[in-house]
C-alpha cells in the first residue's frame, strides 16, 4: 500500500489526481514492467497518465498516435530513400560495385527511427504511450505483439533490435472497436471512468490555482449534472479546465451570476451543434440550480 501511495502522491505532484485503481494498476504495471491498457471514453485523461509518469519519472515520452491504416513505416521504421538514392549515385562516381553499395545503404546510417523503433533504442526507459490503439486497423496490431512481448524488432536487411531499456507502455482505448485477445493478454488494464465530483474539484483546484474554492465546488457539481444529460458527446476533464479558466478570467466568482454570461461560456463545454442547442437557459438554470 505505500507504494500505490506513493505513486498517487507523486502524480498529484504531476498535476495529476489519480484514484487507487488507477494508482494500483500503474504501479503494477511499473513494478511488473508490463504494459497498461487503459480504456474509457474519450476526454477521461488517459493521455494525461502518460504525460504525468514521464514527468515523474524524468524521462522522454515517446507518443505514437494511432489512426486508421496506420502501418510499421509510420510507426517502427523506414528507410531513408532520398539519403539512400543521393548515396547511390555519389558512388557511380566512386565506381562502387552494386553489391558493396547495397551493403552500405542498409545499415541503421539510413534507418529512420519511428516511435516504437526509437522507444526501445533508448538508453533510460521512456515512457511509451501507444495512444489510441482502437482507431488502428487490427492488422497494425500484430506489429505490436513482438514488441509488447520480447520488446525487441526485426529489420529483415539489419537483424533483430533488442530494447536497450523496456520502455514503461501506455496504451489507450476509447473503446470504438473490440481490440484482440492477444493484444490484451499482454497488458494489464485499468478503466478509466468521468472522475467523482469530488476528484473532479481537486483537480480543477490543482490545474486552476487561482480559482475560489465555491466556485470550483459549483464547476464540478455543474459538469456532473451536465453528463447526465443526453449529449452527443459528454465533455472531458479538458474542457471542465477550460471552462474554469474561462470564468476565472471574465471575474466570475459564482455560477449565481448572470445566467446569459454563463449560458455564453457553455462553449467551452459543449462541442457539437446539438449539444449546444439541447441545453436551452431554461435547462442550464436547472443544471445551475443544482450546482449552487
Amino acid at each position: 500500500m505505500t507504494e500505490i501511495k506513493t505513486i498517487r502522491e507523486q502524480l498529484r505532484a504531476a498535476d495529476y489526481v489519480a484514484d487507487e485503481a488507477l494508482s494500483t494498476a500503474l504501479q503494477l504495471a511499473i513494478n511488473l514492467k508490463r504494459p497498461l491498457l487503459l480504456e474509457g471514453e474519450a476526454g477521461v485523461g488517459k493521455t494525461e497518465v502518460a504525460k504525468a509518469l514521464s514527468s515523474i519519472m524524468d524521462t522522454n515520452l515517446i507518443r505514437l498516435q494511432c489512426y486508421e491504416g496506420l502501418d510499421a513505416a509510420a510507426a517502427i521504421y523506414e528507410w531513408n530513400y532520398q539519403k539512400q538514392l543521393l548515396y547511390i549515385k555519389a558512388s557511380e562516381r566512386e565506381e562502387k560495385t552494386a553489391s558493396q553499395v547495397e551493403q552500405h545503404i542498409f545499415t541503421e546510417d539510413f534507418l529512420l527511427e519511428r516511435p516504437l523503433l526509437k522507444a526501445i533504442c533508448q538508453d533510460k526507459a521512456p515512457v511509451l504511450l501507444i495512444d489510441e490503439i482502437d482507431r488502428a486497423d487490427e492488422e497494425f496490431e500484430a506489429y505490436l505483439l513482438e514488441i509488447l512481448s520480447d520488446f525487441q524488432i526485426t529489420v529483415p536487411e539489419l537483424g533483430t533490435i533488442a530494447a536497450k531499456s523496456i520502455p514503461h507502455v501506455i496504451l489507450t482505448s476509447n473503446g470504438t472497436r473490440e481490440l484482440s485477445d492477444a493484444l490484451r493478454r499482454r497488458c494489464l488494464y485499468s478503466y478509466v471512468d468521468f472522475p467523482s465530483q469530488a476528484r473532479e474539484l481537486e483537480i480543477i483546484l490543482s490545474r486552476v490555482p487561482e480559482i475560489e474554492v465555491n466556485l470550483a465546488d459549483q464547476i464540478s457539481r455543474f459538469v456532473l449534472s451536465l453528463r447526465k444529460e443526453d449529449l452527443e458527446k459528454n465533455p472531458g476533464v479538458a474542457e471542465t479546465l477550460d471552462w474554469a479558466a474561462a470564468l476565472v478570467g471574465l471575474k466570475i466568482s459564482s455560477l449565481d451570476g448572470d445566467l446569459e454570461i454563463i449560458q455564453s461560456t457553455l462553449i467551452c463545454l459543449l462541442k457539437t451543434e446539438t449539444d449546444l442547442k439541447s441545453i436551452t437557459k431554461e435547462v442550464a438554470s436547472r443544471l445551475l440550480g443544482k450546482a449552487a
